[in-house]
């Protein structure tokens, strides 16, 4: 970045309809370098205390791995990656105790202090990434729906409604195959930037543009609000646990430029 900026940050956790809440979610602030977040969420699957335990351990496991990261030493892409592979091994050991085997998705971005970003993810929970109202890129679900979108046999309207549209094909905690290990890298955030992490209990119910534009004209408090608020109205009765984490990256004044 040529200008300074700082960071701004909400989360949003609701449990919609159902009986109990197997989402969880965080963005951290590194406890030694300002400047550092690592956003969150992680969608428990597999009964009452399978799913909750599942996305209890994808935090856990963030969080001390997090805190032992060194930005200016250290890659971000690994510690990601290191996330994913000992939270699906530990989950996969909580699989004896739990109602049911427990799965959970990742969607997890890290921001250093320089700007740039890495991001990493399983699963249908999802990471955005906006610039000024406009969808730059997102993550691609590793789910069955996703495979018919990419083979042009569906659209992605259809996808929101098909009967088998839960079906994933890669997640933590999963005995037969390994998570998948989507990384992606961006060298440099700008100012007017905003990143979105969030369960399918959230992007279900909007399109990339009525997302970009909430995320782009609120704050990170608001935008949470906004959207949680208007998931819930679209479900009518019906919606699934929900969560998500914004970060905003917002320039300063030009007499606080110090960065």
């Amino acid at each position: 970045m040529t200008r300074g900026f700082r960071l701004s940050a909400s989360t949003g956790l609701h449990k919609g309809d159902r009986a109990y809440q197997q989402d969880q979610v965080a963005v951290i602030s590194h406890p030694r370098t300002v400047g550092c977040v690592l956003g969150i969420v992680a969608d428990g699957m597999g009964g009452r205390s399978g799913g909750r335990k599942a996305s209890d351990q994808v935090l856990m496991t963030a969080n001390q791995l997090f805190a032992r990261y060194r930005p200016d030493r250290d890659d971000a892409g690994a510690l990601l990656r290191q996330v994913l592979e000992d939270a699906h091994t530990v989950i996969k050991l909580t699989a004896v105790s739990s109602e049911q085997e427990p799965h959970s998705t990742i969607a997890a971005f890290l921001v250093n202090p320089n700007g740039s970003c890495a991001w990493i993810h399983a699963g249908d929970s999802r990471i955005y990434l906006f610039r000024n109202e406009r969808l730059v890129e997102r993550t691609r679900d590793h789910s069955y729906v996703q495979v018919l979108i990419d083979r042009g046999e569906i659209t992605e309207h259809e996808a929101n409604i098909h009967p088998q549209g839960n079906i994933l094909l890669g997640c933590l905690g999963m005995t037969s195959t390994p998570p998948p290990v989507d990384l992606h890298f961006i060298p440099k955030l700008e100012p007017g930037d905003v990143l979105m992490a969030c369960s399918d209990g959230l992007w279900h119910y909007f399109s990339p543009q009525e997302m970009g534009g909430v995320l782009a004209t609120q704050p990170p408090r608001m935008a949470v609000q906004i959207l949680v608020d208007e998931a819930r109205r679209r479900a009518r009765g019906t919606g699934d646990n929900l969560s998500l984490a914004v970060l905003k990256v917002e320039p300063l004044p030009k007499d606080d430029d110090k960065a």
